[in-house]
This record gives structure tokens, sequence and C-alpha cells, in this order.
């Protein structure tokens, strides 16, 4: 089910894209009743079939709520993506979003590896993903700890030709950064709002929705810090592009 270059995408059934993407068949349901996916297209004997696009904007409601955040505050984040929104651009917000997620990897076994990434995966394309971090081998050769967050991303990434040594040092700028993007940040929030916030003595009930509140901070701060990345990203490979 994996599309190559000039072929046409996959359409997989309600059932192939719960698989892939690791939930229910009822949970993508109820994310269709909610408007966060898109209806799918109809194939013959009026089946429903979905695309890519699906699959990924899916991933990024799993990783919005490994997070955190409540269905609301997920709706609220998806109501603020372009409605023409690239695979690609939708495969950033995930990996960028999971970034701020404590780490909660999950056991799996090669053959479920291989189904939900859609694909076959060889010895080197196992070194691959584990160079991205998207998995850690075990003692076990057939079980890794994997990162449902970057798995996604990393398959992705598979068929493009960049040397190991490269995915390995691009993991350790990405994490590194991204790190300290989220030290400094909640140093600043921590004392020029919610230290001061505390020491003017709020009842107890004004405390708990203040608390409440943050959970509506973090969708925009993580939107803001995709467009900057996106945004810095396309004028640092413009520049390239220009020689300079």
């Amino acid at each position: 089910m994996t599309a190559t270059a000039g072929a046409t995408p996959p359409r997989l059934t309600v059932d192939e894209l719960a698989a892939r993407a690791g939930v229910t068949v009822r949970t993508l349901r109820f994310y269709s009743t909610r408007g966060l996916l898109p209806p799918p297209e109809l194939g013959p004997r009026r089946v429903g079939l979905y695309g890519v696009e699906h699959l990924d904007r899916l991933e990024l409601i799993e990783e919005l709520q490994r997070q955190g955040l409540t269905l609301a505050a997920i709706e609220r984040y998806l109501a603020q993506l372009p409605e023409d929104i690239s695979s690609l651009d939708l495969a950033i917000h995930r990996a960028l979003v999971a970034s701020w997620t404590p780490e909660a990897a999950e056991e799996a076994s090669r053959a479920q590896l291989e189904r939900r990434a859609g694909r076959a995966l060889s010895d080197a394309d196992l070194d691959r993903l584990a160079a991205m971090g998207a998995l850690e081998r075990t003692a076990d050769p057939e079980l890794f700890q994997v990162d449902p967050g970057l798995l996604p991303l990393g398959v992705r990434v598979l068929d493009v030709p960049i040397p190991l040594e490269t995915l390995v040092a691009t993991r350790a700028v990405v994490r590194r950064h991204s790190q300290a993007t989220a030290h400094e940040l909640h140093r600043l929030f921590r004392e020029t709002v919610w230290k001061p916030y505390r020491e003017s003595g709020p009842p107890p009930e004004e405390l708990e929705r203040m608390k409440a509140l943050t959970d509506h901070i973090q969708p925009m701060i993580a939107q803001a810090l995709v467009t900057a990345f996106q945004r810095s990203l396309r004028e640092e490979l413009g520049g390239a592009a220009r020689g300079e």
C-alpha cells in the first residue's frame, strides 16, 4: 500500500486506515462525526476509501491527544490549519508537536511495525528509523520500542536518499533546539505569568481556572512554533537555491 513516485496514492478502507493509524474503527467514525476528518471518497459498491491525507490528519490528531489536549482544543488547532495544507506540512506539524510531549514509547513487534508502516521493512530501514529516533531496538531482534509520534514521519523519510549519519545529526539538532525552546518558554511563562499570579493570592477556584486555561495556550504555542519553523526552513532553502 506504499505509493511510489508517479504512482496513484493508496486508497484505504476504514479497517485498513484504522490498522495503519493504530486506532479503532469506532474512533475513526467518532472523529468523522466531529468533523476532524474529511469525508472519504466513495469507491465501488459505495465503499468509503481514505487516502494519505486522512492518515496524516489522523496521526496529527492522535499526537495532539498524546500531548493532553482536549477534543475542543484539538478542534481549534485543526481549524487554524489551511484547507489546502499539504501532506508534508501535516507531517511537520505532527513531528514538532511530538517534541513537546513526554517520551512514551510503545512496544511493537516487527509485524506490527510493518502493519503501521504499510510496507515491509528491511534491516536497513530499521537502522534508519532508529537513527531518526522513531524506534529503539531491544534485546529481542523482533521487538522494538516505538515513538508513535515520530514513526509516521520516519517511514516517509525512508525512501529519501539521506545518509544515515545526516539523519543522526539532524535528530540531534532538532532535539537540542526544541528542548531549549521549550525550557525557555516554560521559564518565561513561570516567571512573568504564573509566579506573579500565585503571589497575588487568588482564591482556590480561580487558581484551578488558571491551570485549565494553560491547556488552551499550548496548542497556540505549538501552532506558532510550527509556523515559525516552516517559514525559517523555506527562507533557508530559498537562500540555498539562490546560492546565498
